[in-house]
């Protein structure tokens, strides 16, 4: 369990875990996790696959509920419709309608929302409008991938989750969305990333959170894990911080 937060700070909190245990048959995949999101920050949730974050982001969006404790999404219980309006979120899989345009999936998406970014910002802003008008079905792995993340931002949300966000970017595209990201936090937005590129936490996190056989074993700023992992902070990466609190396993 990771210590206890200042009450201040958790009155913030746009999306909050508390105490949550969740089992499947005889897998415990949560058990007893604590997780706040607090406006202007960028919390990486890491740890080995099976460790229980896919099952921790679920419970958070509303998709599943758990079996114990509470989950809260600005305030609010998030399987309730009107707490995930202000939330974007892309999952790691994603699938489009393939006889779409780029153009007219982020219309589509758009049409959901009350006061929706422009179409022509969201297509600028995640380097898509040289592909507007290319069908979804004829978009290369990262091009579809930059689609899946812009559409997270189609409602103008105060809150985004993005689970593996870049997987199959180039740098030059990685890059981009890092600075994407920055500017989303700096303007008092919060995101709750999981990756597998460790030094994208280590170069956009506030806050670093580990999670091990469905426990969270650590948190802090990128130094705080890798001091609380035993490691010389000024020599060490975050990558190696979260093998050795993990047993080594990525």
């Amino acid at each position: 369990m990771i210590a206890l937060i200042d009450d201040d700070l958790t009155a913030q909190a746009v999306a909050e875990l508390q105490g949550v245990h969740k089992r499947y048959g005889r897998v415990e995949a949560l058990r007893g996790v604590d997780l706040q999101l607090r406006p202007g920050e960028l919390v990486a949730l890491l740890g080995p696959n099976g460790a229980g974050k896919t099952t921790a982001v679920g419970i958070l969006l509303g998709q599943r509920r758990p079996d114990a404790g509470t989950a809260r999404l600005f305030g609010q219980d998030p399987t309730v419709p009107a707490a995930r309006r202000p939330a974007g979120a892309t999952p790691q899989l994603v699938g489009f309608p393939d006889n779409l345009t780029v153009r007219e999936v982020v219309d589509l998406v758009r049409a959901h929302y009350p006061d929706p970014a422009s179409g022509g910002e969201l297509l600028d802003r995640f380097g898509l409008a040289d592909l507007a008008s290319r069908r979804a079905s004829q978009l290369s792995g990262g091009q579809a991938r930059r689609l899946a993340v812009a559409l997270a931002f189609a409602g103008r949300p105060r809150m985004v989750v993005l689970d593996e966000p870049t997987t199959g970017l180039d740098v030059e595209a990685r890059r981009g969305l890092w600075e994407v990201l920055r500017a989303f936090v700096a303007g008092g937005g919060a995101v709750l990333l999981t990756t597998h590129y460790l030094e994208e936490a280590q170069a956009l996190a506030s806050r670093v959170v580990v999670i091990a056989e469905g426990s969270i074993i650590a948190q802090g700023s990128v130094h705080e894990i890798t001091a609380r992992a035993g490691l010389q902070v000024e020599r060490a990466s975050l990558e190696d911080a979260v093998l050795r609190l993990t047993g080594g396993v990525s």
